[in-house]
């Protein structure tokens, strides 16, 4: 279920969509379906965009993923479940859970080698 975009501020300035290179399309697509529940479009058999809630992005078959290049982070009211979500549908752990100021998180590795990091806010509780 996707909600729709939050359009009561400018877009203007603001990141609007993001895209990922993949190595495996199909194999992205159910990664992020698993642990994220994300929505997907398929554009070819080389293009899926995704849909989060509140941004867009896309998977290419187009160049090679680094880990190295902007880190993306995902909130996540459930840490450790999340932990669990990636590490079930393949991921591999890059960083494991850390505290920071206002915090935790760690970084994972999909299915394509794509570094990215899932974090909980942790005044709000678990």
């Amino acid at each position: 279920m996707t909600q729709p975009r939050h359009n009561t501020l400018s877009r203007h300035n603001t990141m609007d969509y993001i895209e990922f290179p993949a190595t495996d399309i199909a194999a992205t697509k159910a990664f992020y379906s698993k642990v994220f529940g994300w929505n997907f479009v398929d554009y070819g058999p080389d293009y899926s965009s995704f849909q989060d809630g509140r941004i867009a992005g896309g998977f290419t078959r187009e160049g090679t993923p680094t880990a190295g290049g902007p880190l993306v982070v995902i909130h996540v009211d459930d840490l450790k479940a999340a932990y669990d979500k990636v590490v079930a549908a393949g991921g591999r752990i890059r960083k494991e859970i850390f505290s920071f100021p206002g915090g935790s998180r760690f970084h994972f590795l999909d299915p394509s080698g794509n570094q990215l990091a899932a974090w909980h806010d942790d005044s709000a509780g678990q």
